[in-house]
């Protein structure tokens, strides 16, 4: 079942029923004096009725969203309609002609809403198309450094633990090395030792026997042994022994710190290098490629400055044709309000016609194969005369006045913006090319001619337009090119495919 306008989300993708009670068909078109979405088949109808016949009928997703209805609280039968542009408030009709806003500008506020709307939906495109995305990206980008910044980190924990175990097993080595020269150096000062005590027990032995003498000689049993012991008066007790005392091994402590040992385990740095910043691809590259053929490569090598991507389009049906009156070839097209548009072909002829090819207005110009007219915001068409050097605006009632003259320059081309009604007009003067913008009263601001290495970016501009993000894209018809320029004139790339 097809749900109604007010439960669908604006960016989803729905089947939108028609408005008409009882029917039930795809709406495709939109009424913007009924806010009313239709069908096909009913906005047939819906022309064709004389109460709706002048109603601006448009494509669904040209559509001008309804203002919220509020009535003026100083004028509380009255809805606020108006934007006062000096006091930048909402007013209703009958506020616009009191003293306070004497003198004031005012808007349409459903044409400022409008506005508004086209720009909110170009940030949502480039939200949903490139930075949601984009983001996301980054994000995986950041999963996939977690989990590497993890493996490192244990890789580092595991080569710390090895270099530890090495260290202990070295500790081990020396400790028993150390040990074993301990080992050593105590059994050579037990032998020492012993040589002493055996040495000073021989003493001992002989201070026995010689005191068992004396005492033998004190009780002589016969005058043999008197005789022996009177003539041993010479008798010399021979001196105590000297023995060396050792001097002991001292233990000296070695001088390992904290420090001492992270040394030995290595350590764990960050090296001094500036962190890069993640690659946050360009939006023009957020697209769908296209693979160039092996000539296209060669021409993008030679006249490119910058690699850039192109989209490619969705698919494109045929709707409807239209037979134009009065024009020998369809060269350039600008949609008017209500289904008017306008068309020109290389012979001057600008005609004006309707839905049901009905020539409305025809008038001869100066104009050929170029996108010489364009069609305002405000439902005027803008067309430039090249052989006068000016450009002209016709008003739906018909009136021609003069827009703006352009002095030396001849102007060929000529865009109104749907973003904020400048005019870009390209124009040409003997050797020199040039893309000037215009605000919608007819004020110079903004001239792009040339790219940040002083060259020509234009030689004859055929075909102007500009793209959702803004940038200005030129048709060269001598340099056999799209010129793409963003909104403050830099050069961003040139298709030559």
């Amino acid at each position: 079942m097809a749900l109604p306008e007010s439960q669908i989300p604006p960016d989803a993708q729905h089947y939108l029923v028609c408005g008409t009670e009882d029917c039930e068909k795809n709406c495709q078109f939109y009424c913007s004096d009924c806010h009313q979405p239709i069908c096909e088949q009913c906005r047939d109808e819906h022309q064709k009725n004389k109460k709706s016949k002048s109603h601006e009928v448009v494509p669904y997703k040209q559509r001008k969203r309804p203002l919220p209805v509020e009535k003026c609280k100083i004028h509380p039968k009255i809805k606020i309609e108006l934007l006062c542009e000096g006091c930048q408030i909402p007013i209703c009709s009958k506020c616009a002609i009191t003293k306070e806003h004497r003198g004031h500008v005012f808007t349409d506020l459903e044409i400022v809403f409008a506005e508004k709307c086209s720009l909110w939906h170009i940030e949502i495109t480039k939200i949903r198309s490139y930075f949601e995305p984009t983001s996301q990206d980054l994000k995986k980008e950041i999963a996939g450094d977690v989990t590497e910044i993890k493996k490192i980190m244990e890789s580092i924990k595991t080569s710390m633990k090895t270099e530890a175990e090495t260290v202990k097993k070295l500790v081990d080595i020396v400790t028993s090395d150390k040990i074993k020269q301990c080992d050593i150096m105590e059994q050579l000062f037990l032998q020492t030792f012993n040589s002493q005590n055996k040495k000073m027990q021989d003493y001992i032995n002989y201070l026995n026997d010689l005191v068992k003498t004396f005492y033998g000689y004190l009780s002589p049993s016969n005058i043999t042994q008197l005789m022996f012991a009177l003539k041993s008066e010479n008798l010399v007790i021979q001196p105590i022994p000297e023995t060396s005392k050792q001097v002991p091994p001292v233990f000296t402590a070695g001088q390992c710190s904290k420090e001492d040992v992270d040394k030995l385990l290595g350590k764990i740095t960050v090296p001094n290098t500036k962190p890069e910043n993640r690659k946050i691809k360009p939006m023009e590259t957020a697209s769908t490629q296209l693979k160039p053929t092996g000539k296209q490569r060669k021409q993008d090598r030679e006249n490119s400055d910058v690699k850039q991507t192109l989209s490619l389009s969705s698919s494109v049906t045929k709707v409807r044709e239209y037979t134009v009156p009065g024009v020998d070839n369809a060269f350039h097209i600008s949609l008017g309000k209500s289904g008017i548009f306008w068309v020109s072909d290389d012979w001057g002829d600008l005609v004006q016609t309707d839905l049901q090819g009905n020539q409305l207005q025809k008038i001869r110009t100066s104009g050929t194969d170029q996108g010489y007219q364009t069609v305002t915001q405000d439902g005027d068409l803008i067309y430039t005369d090249k052989r006068n050097k000016v450009i002209n605006r016709i008003k739906p009632d018909k009136t021609i006045t003069k827009f703006n003259k352009t002095e030396d320059w001849e102007p060929i081309s000529i865009h109104s913006s749907h973003i904020n009604g400048d005019l870009l007009v390209g124009m040409v003067k003997k050797r020199e090319t040039k893309v000037t913008r215009y605000n919608k009263t007819g004020t110079e601001i903004q001239n792009i001619q040339k790219d940040n290495k002083r060259q020509e970016l234009y030689k004859y501009p055929l075909y102007i337009t500009e793209n959702i993000n803004g940038d200005v894209c030129v048709s060269d018809y001598d340099k056999h090119a799209v010129v793409v320029v963003d909104k403050s004139g830099q050069h961003r790339f040139s298709y030559k495919g």
